[in-house]
């Protein structure tokens, strides 16, 4: 199957492989922890190969899926538990992020590729509550949601939007975290290379 321009099935080293997206690390001086403590702590719990990308809690491991659930859950609750707030680690394969590459509904090659972003949603919403999502909540900005993905066109940026994680947390009745279009496309990069 090719996704991303990746033959995903082919990938022997990437069929273990996983990205785990914590939401709130070293956001603004808050919930600051660093990479090296964070990729001990999937080493701790069972996986292997771990790499961290930039400072905002993306990590990179490979581990059986068993072992990739438990880390999800036991990584979660310790930083959680550091942080003294709810830290949601979202958890992706490979063959995940390489769809989310190749079913962006806003990448073409006349579109900006710095203002499109993407919500990991942590469970898939109903369609009642997509439904919820306001369009004109936070104009020019555009949304599409695909499975357990926002997919956000953004032209004045993160900070200048209304579609906030809080917002699309509470309407999505979900955990979320959100990344630019480059650090999606970096961590599919890191996680086949």
């Amino acid at each position: 199957m090719l996704l991303a321009g990746i033959d995903v099935e082919s990938l022997e080293t990437s069929r273990d492989t996983y990205v785990a997206l914590l939401r709130g690390i070293n956001v603004g001086g808050r919930n600051r922890l660093p990479m090296a403590e964070l990729a001990r702590s999937f080493e701790q719990a069972g996986c292997v190969s771990v790499r961290t990308y930039i400072q905002s809690g993306n990590v990179v491991f490979a581990a059986a899926p068993s072992i990739a659930l438990n880390a999800r859950e036991s990584v979660g609750a310790a930083v959680s538990a550091r942080m003294g707030t709810d830290i949601p680690v979202i958890l992706r394969s490979v063959a995940d992020l390489a769809r989310v590459v190749d079913e962006n509904p806003f990448l073409d090659a006349s579109q900006d590729p710095r203002v499109l972003h993407v919500g990991f949603l942590a469970d898939k919403p109903s369609q009642d509550r997509v439904s919820s999502l306001d369009p004109d909540r936070s104009p020019p900005d555009e949304f599409v949601v695909r499975g357990k993905e926002i997919y956000l066109r953004l032209p004045n940026g993160m900070s200048g939007t209304r579609f906030t994680a809080s917002y699309v947390e509470r309407v999505l009745a979900t955990p979320a975290t959100f990344r630019n279009w480059r650090t999606v496309e970096n961590l599919l990069k890191i996680a086949t290379g």
